[in-house]
């Protein structure tokens, strides 16, 4: 081959490279195998190393390359890469557009909503269309140069061109774009911005090799992808399989919409947002967020919510920027999945095998769209851990189906009125023994007979004709014992709905669902009641005869539960004896219920009986 022939055959190469690429990384095609398209690059290479002399910056060989830097050069941005406001919820989102509007009262308020990728921005500048520097935000005004990093990734066009293949249906002003950009690409400067992001599935395989490996995993993709842009050696980040989003131009080519612009760069080669729309309205921007964000766990990436702007371009200038942040973009989160709440207190649970399980009582706090008031601390070694003091102000996490948990102590806020948390000696359910075997971090109730440990109870509690809540049978109340949510049957009256969404098996709709049909239960017939309770030898009958005579003896028409429990106690054997259809031994037993300590401390939950004139009653 003469030297013409390799440079045609060089730069014939290249473009069947970059159209391969274009093709697998913004249209989701491929026409060849990966390695006919590897036997394609490695030619490339050997005929570049062969002849130094026609090797290029766009060169598909370039994408790693050069030394190690020392220390990376800083970049002075030309249009501040600004940052936005975050709204959280419905209402705020709302309000913000009520702010603007009210601001700028004339412009056109067409909207367009894109995902909001946990990543990481940043701005790349193509000089007569070629990929010249590549750098981060910074502080806005002044990033670092991450060129050679930012090559390593496929998504990022070398060299842009305007790929004439591509149509856009209902972009009428797309041929006219197009003409303005091929100018702007021959002739100087091209910005364009976006978000470097590592797919879930990468980082999940890049965690499992260092598992193998022996080596700290990694916290989350958005910082492994941030770290991996950062890191000196280009070669780094080009092992970690990185991605480009591109969401904007800021250059200027006459472009009268922010949804023009991603038309644009989709013609230019970039990989842009599949999910993104326009909206005519704040209500069709409401509908596309709730969407979204019941597709959240199903998508490629991380997000954490949408960008919504302002259309129409005039419009956004118009508004203008306060500080960092441009008046017409809000990053429109999803409900926060982390917040921080006060420790009211720390109760002991007993689940069905007797284990031991504190639960932080909590301050109510709205995590993740729902109101959380409880978190399992697990054992006494993890309060330990933790540092925490009963009225400590803690982080609280909530990550999609995991039980709420404590993940950290913010001790400079202590007032010095916090208090030391202790083990109970004895069990909190039965006052039985508790024992801890060597080894072991979970502490047991050595009770065989522990009342908490009986399951069977908790299911007669709820059953068709005790309680009879719907929605509340064997396996869920189970799950909830399990959990460490309910050690005893008035546990179930101070459940919430962010306690049970969490739960396996539950959704909101069905946790909304049990928490409502609890809330119905409230008032039953004390007869019901007392039947509920499972006292041995207490049948249907007993207990409507038991709870009339209860009625019979009361003064009051209501009481509250410290009350009730006296009338009961002051029973005494000889005078249950002589109620209709009590002998000697189902008196002996309802004696020794009411007398039992655990019935005391079960009736000091906050019971509330009532004593109807037509049907003896109570509420909780």
């Amino acid at each position: 081959m003469t030297k013409k022939d390799i440079k045609e055959r060089i730069e014939k190469l290249k473009k069947e490279i970059d159209h391969h690429r274009y093709l697998y990384h913004v249209l989701d095609k491929q026409e060849i195998s990966d390695a006919a398209l590897d036997s394609l690059k490695h030619e490339l290479y050997r005929l570049e190393q062969e002849n130094p002399e026609f090797i290029t910056a766009d060169s598909p060989t370039q994408r790693v390359g050069g030394e190690a830097l020392d220390k990376f050069k800083k970049v002075h941005h030309k249009v501040r890469m600004l940052s936005m406001e975050d709204v959280f919820s419905i209402q705020e989102f709302e309000e913000w557009e009520k702010r603007i509007k009210k601001f700028f009262p004339s412009g056109k308020y067409e909207y367009f909503g894109e995902l909001k990728v946990d990543g990481f921005a940043i701005s790349l500048n193509y000089e007569n269309g070629v990929l010249n520097v590549a750098s981060t935000r910074g502080d806005g005004t002044t990033g670092e140069d991450v060129t050679q990093n930012i090559k390593t990734i496929e998504s990022v066009p070398l060299k842009l061109e305007v790929n004439d293949g591509i149509k856009i249906p209902k972009n009428e002003d797309l041929e006219k774009y197009k003409k303005s950009v091929r100018e702007f690409l021959e002739k100087g400067s091209f910005e364009v911005r976006g978000e470097v992001y590592m797919s879930k599935k990468t980082f999940e395989e890049i965690n499992e090799e260092r598992k193998r490996s022996g080596e700290p995993l990694y916290a989350n993709p958005r910082n492994t992808a941030a770290g991996s842009i950062r890191q000196l050696d280009p070669k780094v980040a080009a092992s970690r399989n990185l991605e480009f989003l591109a969401y904007a131009i800021t250059t200027d080519f006459g472009q009268e919409k922010h949804s023009d612009e991603h038309d644009i760069l989709r013609v230019l080669g970039f990989k842009t947002d599949k999910e993104a729309e326009k909206f005519k309205d704040a209500k069709e921007v409401e509908s596309f967020w709730k969407v979204i964000m019941q597709k959240r766990e199903n998508l490629e990436h991380q997000i954490d919510g949408v960008v919504v702007s302002v259309n129409d371009i005039a419009t956004f200038k118009k508004l203008g920027v306060v500080g960092k942040t441009p008046r017409g973009t809000v990053a429109f989160k999803f409900p926060a999945e982390e917040s921080t709440t006060k420790v009211e207190d720390i109760a002991v649970q007993v689940g069905r095998t007797g284990a031991l399980t504190p639960v932080a009582h909590l301050l109510p706090v709205s995590i993740g769209g729902t109101t959380v008031t409880r978190a399992s601390l697990h054992n006494e070694d993890e309060i330990k851990r933790l540092g925490l003091k009963i009225g400590d102000t803690v982080i609280v996490q909530r990550a999609g189906d995991v039980i709420p948990k404590i993940t950290g102590v913010l001790a400079n806020l202590r007032t010095g009125k916090e208090r030391d948390f202790k083990m109970p000696k004895v069990c909190p359910a039965c006052g039985g023994k508790i024992e801890k075997r060597p080894g072991e971090v979970i502490a047991k109730c050595a009770n065989k007979k522990c009342s908490a440990k009986n399951s069977e109870a908790m299911h007669h509690f709820t059953s068709r004709k005790a309680f009879d809540i719907s929605g509340l049978g064997p396996k869920i109340l189970d799950k909830l014992t399990d959990e460490g949510l309910i050690s005893d049957v008035a546990d179930i009256f101070s459940l919430k709905e962010g306690d049970l969404v969490p739960i396996e098996r539950f959704a909101e709709k069905s946790a909304e669902n049990l928490i409502k049909a609890i809330s119905e239960k409230k008032e039953i017939s004390l007869s019901r009641f007392i039947y509920s309770l499972g006292i041995l030898h207490v049948g249907e009958e007993t207990a409507l005869t038991l709870a009339q005579s209860a009625s019979a003896k009361s003064k009051k028409q209501k009481a509250k539960s410290g009350e009730i429990l006296k009338i009961f106690k002051s029973f005494s054997i000889d005078e249950l004896e002589k109620v209709e259809d009590i002998g000697p031994k189902v008196s002996q037993s309802i004696h020794n219920y009411f007398q039992d300590p655990h019935t005391e401390t079960l009736f000091e939950k906050k019971y509330r009986f009532c004593f109807g004139r037509r049907k003896p009653g109570f509420k909780i």
